[in-house]
Order: structure tokens, then sequence, then C-alpha cells
């Protein structure tokens, strides 16, 4: 009896330090730690976000041509290119309500999915029906009631999205939701790329995501593997996206809310996010990051937003942040308003540098590229860190068992114009012109986007003093 007693408080004062630790490192974490080392967003990949928010928006008026909750900028909607619209009526609480709508100035074929309707059980229902590990999918673990309601949607909407897409080669497949929509969308683009015979065998590249404010609805496999497909966009202080707790708990825990709240201190207090990791039945954020930073720490009052974006692996908005704005930032209307405001800012920023055409042409395809490697980088780190089924992803942009066999493919392709750039450094360093001359090795980090310090590493060398001279071999005889 004496030693309960002596171990109670003890298990107390445990208790309370770890408590005490949580709440010191949630006071002094922001959301703009999340996004700190991750690059700039563009215009050309953040333009259609602002435009698919208002589609979102638009979902919610009960007649579009007699629009009640417009924003300033409009909806942007043709009333006669807006194929359908499903209420929950239609869907029996199956599915949240829809649009369909087919988008001839940007040729995009768009399914908008609207957000959490507090006012219907059934979106409820469909949040709860959930096991942590319940359902797998691709390799990994999915939402279960997300994935049911997708493929609801799927098997409705199939036959019309068959024809438009036949009828229109030259036009993408876009999803794009909001909240609990955005779960759904989600899964859509799962379920259309991972069965493209569906939509009669639509190419990958043709199929897109836009998850605004998105739930947490797939294992950190799929997040990474499907980037290439899904885009997740959050601003600031977003609540949902960095609630690891699943959705199921949250809301069978209304009676017992302090319960969790302490269980959820001591699990961020004492699980290492390494652990985190491996679990294979835990849920992310789905595929590529913007995260929309409009305030700073210790600051008062918004400042103009800038977007950041990446393919995270760990970090991937793991802390909650303690915020007055955790909610509001959840909301739709300020995402879209918030959206628009960068993106007129990042129009205002390339007209005043007068970038040419022909240079705007060549940054759309080095950006292509760029995200190209930044998929691959982020596979490869999600084996070094040892993410469950990892080993196993797979996607057009490279997979962890492609070698030499890859690369030799990558020099064939070189066009002539990657030849001359090749071949005029040559001078540089006193060798000839010829591309006899150049070395395998340097040729094959050339088709690879060589830094400037590999370039250097590779044509000099340090003498015993530690200054940069020539290589002997590329000095002229």
């Amino acid at each position: 009896m004496s030693i309960l007693c002596g171990c109670c408080p003890l298990l107390e004062c445990v208790y309370c330090l770890g408590c005490a630790r949580w709440g010191y490192k949630r006071c002094l974490y922001t959301a703009g730690h999340d996004s700190e080392d991750w690059g700039l967003a563009t215009t050309d990949e953040f333009e259609p976000v602002p435009r698919f928010c208002r589609y979102i928006l638009a979902v919610y008026e009960d007649d579009i041509r007699n629009p009640l909750w417009e924003p300033p900028e409009g909806y942007g909607i043709n009333p006669d290119w807006l194929l359908l619209k499903k209420t929950y009526e239609d869907t029996q609480g199956r599915a949240p309500a829809y649009i369909l709508y087919l988008d001839h100035v940007h040729q995009d074929i768009v399914v908008a999915i609207r957000g959490l309707n507090l006012a219907k059980e059934s979106d409820y229902a469909m949040l709860l029906d959930n096991k942590l590990g319940e359902r797998k999918f691709d390799g990994g673990y999915v939402h279960n009631g997300l994935v049911k309601s997708a493929g609801y949607v799927l098997d409705e909407e199939c036959k019309v999205l068959k024809e438009l897409v036949k009828k229109y080669p030259s036009y993408t497949l876009t999803f794009a939701g909001h909240s609990l929509g955005s779960g759904v969308a989600t899964m859509l683009a799962l379920l259309v790329v991972r069965h493209p015979e569906r939509l009669g065998n639509i190419d990958r590249k043709r199929v897109r995501c836009f998850a605004i404010a998105p739930a947490r609805c797939m294992s950190l496999n799929l997040a990474v593997r499907y980037a290439d497909v899904i885009n997740s966009v959050i601003l600031q202080d977003d609540f949902l996206p960095r609630t690891a707790t699943p959705l199921e708990d949250i809301f069978k825990s209304v009676f017992c809310l302090p319960c969790l709240l302490c269980i959820r201190c001591m699990k961020d207090t004492c699980v290492p996010e390494q652990k985190m990791l491996k679990d294979p039945r835990r849920l992310y954020a789905p595929g590529r990051m913007y995260h929309i930073v409009e305030r700073k720490p210790c600051r008062l009052g918004r400042y103009p937003p800038v977007v950041k974006t990446a393919v995270p692996v760990d970090g991937r908005f793991e802390h909650i942040v303690l915020s007055c704005n955790a909610t509001s930032d959840h909301a739709i209307i300020w995402i879209e308003r918030e959206a628009q405001r960068a993106l007129n800012l990042m129009m205002e920023n390339e007209k005043k540098m007068e970038i040419p055409e022909k240079q705007r042409m060549e940054r759309q395809e080095s950006l292509a590229r760029e995200h190209n490697l930044e998929y691959r980088a982020a596979l490869r780190r999600a084996v070094t860190l040892d993410v469950p089924h990892a080993e196993s992803m797979a996607s057009e942009y490279g997979t962890f068992d492609k070698t030499q066999e890859d690369e030799t493919e990558e020099e064939e392709v070189e066009t002539e114009e990657e030849e001359e750039d090749t071949d005029s450094i040559a001078p540089m360093v006193g060798e000839s012109s010829s591309s006899s001359s150049v070395k395998p090795t340097y040729r094959i980090r050339r088709n690879r986007r060589v830094s400037w310090d590999e370039l250097i590493e590779h044509l000099f060398e340090r003498d015993e003093s530690g200054n940069l001279t020539f290589e002997k071999s590329d000095l002229p005889q």
C-alpha cells in the first residue's frame, strides 16, 4: 500500500511534466515551421487553385443563374456548361453534393464536391465509417467511408465521364473538393488512376486532383506515390490536415473530449515521429502540398501571402498549431480569398520582371523536370526512413529499382541543343570543341542538370595550398 501511495504522486508529476512540455512545444510552434524549407510555388502551377475554390463554392448555390453568395470575382462558371448538379437528396446521403462542369476555356472536365454539412447526419456517418487499418488500397491504407463515397460517385457518373473523356481527348479530368469533399475527390482520383479502364483507359497525366483543406485520408506511401496527381492546398493554421487523431475518434469523443486531449498530449510527448512514420495504418494529408502563409509569429495582422510547395515525407503537418485562426483558416471562403491574393501578387511580380514568352515556356518545361526530380527524391526519402511498403512504390516518375538502364535512355534522348550547351563549355577550359573530347562522366551529369559545385569539382582540382587549379588533363598541350 505504501508503494502505491508513493507511486501516485510520482506518476502525477511525470504526467504534469509531459503536459507542460507539450504545451511549451505547441506555444512556440507556428505554422511557418511546417514549410520553412520548402520552395516557392510558381504562377503556372498555382493558377488553378482560386478557380477551383470558386467552383466548389458554386456547389452551395441552389440556382447558379441567380446566385446568392457569389464572390466579388464571380464563380467563373458558364451556366450553359454546367452538365449536372447532384444534391443530398439525389445522392441519398451516400456522397456530398457535387457538380460536373465542362470548362471549355481551360479545357477541363471538373467534378467539384462541397465540404462537410454540419446539418447532415450522413456526412458524420461517412466520417465515422472507418477504423484504423480497415481498408487497404494499392499497397497502403485509405479512409473506408471516403473511398466508399468516391466509389458511389464514380459508379453514378462513370458513363458520362467516359463519354466526355473520349469526346475531348485534349481535356484534363480534375476532381476538386473542400474538407470532407476533398477526401472524396482524392479517393476519386485514386480510383480513376488505379482503374483507368473505367474511363476508357484514360492516361494518368490527364487526371489531377485539388484537395482544399484536406482531411488525412491515406497512408504515407500512397500520399507520396500519388503526389504527381493529387495537390493539397492548406491555409496557414488550418487544423484538419494537422489532426493526426482519426476523424472518427474526434466525433465519437464529444462527451469525453478532455480524455482525448489528455491521451493526445501524452502521445505527442512520448511517441517520437520516426515511430509514427513506421505505422502503415496512420493516415496523412495527400499528395503535393501547397502552404499559403500570410501571418508571422509574434506579429499582428496579415501580410502578403506567400505560397510554398513541396512533396514532404517526414514533417508532413504533424503538429497542431495553437492559434485562434485554426478554424477560420479551414473556411473555403477565406482560402479562396487568400489564394487569389497570392496569385495576384505572383502575377504582378512576373509583370515587373517582364519575362519573355520564350523564357516563360522554358520555365514551364524546367518546372515539370523539377517536379519530376522532387517526386523521385520524396520516394527515395520514404525508403530511407523505412516507411512501410515504400519499396513497392512505383510511378512514371521513377522507382527504386531503376538503375543504369533508365540513365542510358536519358542519354539517348539528349537533344542537339543540349549537345551544343555541353560543347560550349569546352573552350572555357581550353579543350577542343569536339564532343568526343568531353568526358563521358561529365556528359551524364550534364543531362541530369549538373550544379555549379559539381561542375567545379569535375573541372578543377585543389593544390597543396588549397587553391583551385585546372586538372592537368584539361589543360591545353
